[in-house]
């Protein structure tokens, strides 16, 4: 079994999580914070905006059994990618679309997916995810790791995360866990 590490940061971490820990090939999907300047920050830290980094989903992975163009592609389903530093209601730079490389392929690979979207404008506007190299990843609280599943009739849940848990439940029915 082969092993990879991949990070995504597309808004609230809870929907991105959830979805990808659905995922076969997906060993974890962790929540946590990244890209940032503050070491150790919590939650709190983070939703202060001045930590710089974002909500991230770190996903280990098995390469050969789900690509890292595959996650790319149920990344970009995941989020709006026109939005700059926010996702619909979450405001600020920790809510940013953004993909943290770990090799140069995968750098690669997000820019050229990129560019193909942006070709067939199929945002309708300009992709601002931003391209950066993975740095410290920093796990979120032990309370977000599982979040939509503990906590599935809680508002945000209900209205925000499984709309987006069902979307990706749909498209990607082939792809999921049995």
């Amino acid at each position: 079994m082969s092993h990879a590490i991949a990070s995504f940061a597309g808004g609230c971490f809870w929907c991105i999580e959830s979805v990808f820990n659905r995922l076969r090939g997906v060993s974890s999907a962790v929540s946590g914070y990244m890209g940032g300047h503050t070491a150790n920050p919590t939650y709190e830290d983070i939703c202060n905006g001045d930590t710089g980094h974002a909500e991230v989903v770190r996903v280990n992975f098995d390469p050969d059994v789900i690509s890292f163009r595959e996650l790319l592609d149920v990344f970009f389903t995941l989020h709006d990618p026109n939005q700059l530093n926010r996702q619909g209601n979450d405001v600020g730079t920790q809510y940013r679309s953004a993909i943290f490389w770990h090799t140069l392929e995968q750098k690669a690979e997000a820019e050229a997916v990129i560019a193909e979207l942006a070709a067939a404008g199929q945002f309708g506007a300009p992709i601002v995810t931003e391209l950066s190299e993975a740095t410290t990843f920093y796990p979120a609280e032990g309370y977000h790791q599982g979040y939509f599943e503990q906590n599935p009739n809680q508002p945000y849940c209900q209205f925000v995360v499984a709309p987006k848990v069902a979307k990706a439940r749909a498209k990607y029915a082939a792809r999921l866990k049995d």
